[in-house]
């Protein structure tokens, strides 16, 4: 009788040892999530942010500026830390429709945009509806890139500098083409600065303009160097001046806007990389590492040099105090402009 108390109570301690350890896996299963969701510093539990594939976000089509400069940089983030990068464009409507996908995306670092001036600063005073607020809605993570614009004409105009071409606008009507939002606003400070008039005519890309402007369609236009800059070096363009406050490796007997007849002109587009609003902090400090770190390998310095940029990197907090100081200044050159919201 008593061997076989002994041998219940031992059964039962047996299952009450099972009971516990079964509900402590559950729990740390259970727990897992939640852990995880902490990002970087959340120990050894959930591996170290980023632990899958991440996809970055863009808001132009495949082979554009933007678009190559993700590429670039989330392969030196794969080589960086084994992680796939994945980019997907969603071109159309200014840059609305992935800045919209981006700010619904999941809080949680796997969702990335990139993007540009357009976005965050000019299409709030462009568009009566957005779909999106440009700093409710997103994370500042940091700056990449400045980038600047060439004034060129068609051959035909006989201007041959910037006063030149200043006086032939107050003699004639001449017209500008533009397929971003940089590049109107750059033509729109022009005319504020030279005190003239020109005819915008609207194109849905640069790209576009620019075989316009080749065949003479329209006048001229202040357009990236990436676009503008081959058909001026092939003759088809001519170009009287950067947008930079010093003069373009990439031309660099070519005067600045400033210095060729109106001084103070200057305007840049950048590239900034941001994620949705409610992101943990350590996720965006880490994405900002390995971005800054991403900018200093030589195959995105090369690229970055090859399209006329320069490198412009910042923490989350400069990013968040420069886009509100650019939201500001674009705001007042389209205003001035009388450009209605569409």
């Amino acid at each position: 009788m008593t061997l076989v108390r002994r041998s219940a109570r031992r059964t039962a301690g047996n299952a009450a040892r099972r009971s516990l350890v079964l509900a402590a896996a559950l729990a740390a299963g259970l727990a897992t999530p939640a852990v995880f969701a902490l990002g970087p510093q959340a120990g050894p539990a959930s591996g170290p942010y980023p632990s899958r594939p991440i996809t970055i976000i863009v808001g132009t089509s495949a082979g554009s500026t933007t678009d190559g400069l993700a590429r670039a940089i989330g392969q030196e983030i794969t080589t960086e830390t084994r992680i796939p990068v994945i980019v997907d464009n969603k071109a159309g409507a200014s840059g609305g429709i992935a800045a919209q996908a981006a700010a619904r995306a999941p809080a949680d670092g796997y969702t990335v945009f990139i993007t540009t001036n357009t976005t965050q600063a000019a299409n709030p005073h462009l568009f009566r509806k957005l779909g999106y607020d440009p700093v409710k809605d997103f994370a500042p993570v940091g700056a990449l890139v400045k980038g600047y614009l060439l004034l060129v004409t068609n051959p035909r105009i006989p201007a041959r500098n910037v006063t030149e071409l200043a006086a032939a606008a107050k003699k004639q009507q001449l017209t500008f083409g533009a397929g971003s939002s940089s590049a109107r606003v750059a033509s729109e400070l022009f005319q504020q600065m030279t005190r003239t008039q020109l005819t915008y005519v609207p194109y849905k890309a640069n790209p576009q303009a620019i075989v316009d402007l080749v065949g003479g369609q329209i006048d001229l236009m202040i357009v990236d160097l990436t676009t503008s800059l081959p058909q001026v070096k092939a003759g088809k363009l001519k170009a009287l001046g950067v947008s930079s406050p010093k003069r373009s490796p990439l031309v660099p007997d070519l005067p600045t806007i400033s210095e060729a007849g109106l001084p103070g002109y200057e305007i840049s587009y950048w590239n900034a990389v941001y994620l949705p609003a409610g992101t943990p902090a350590p996720v965006v400090e880490r994405l900002n590492a390995l971005m800054q770190k991403a900018m200093t390998a030589p195959a995105v310095r090369r690229f970055v040099e090859q399209n006329g940029m320069e490198p412009f990197t910042s923490t989350p907090a400069e990013l968040a105090a420069f886009q509100a100081a650019e939201y500001k200044r674009w705001g007042e050159v389209i205003k001035t402009a009388g450009i209605q919201p569409e």
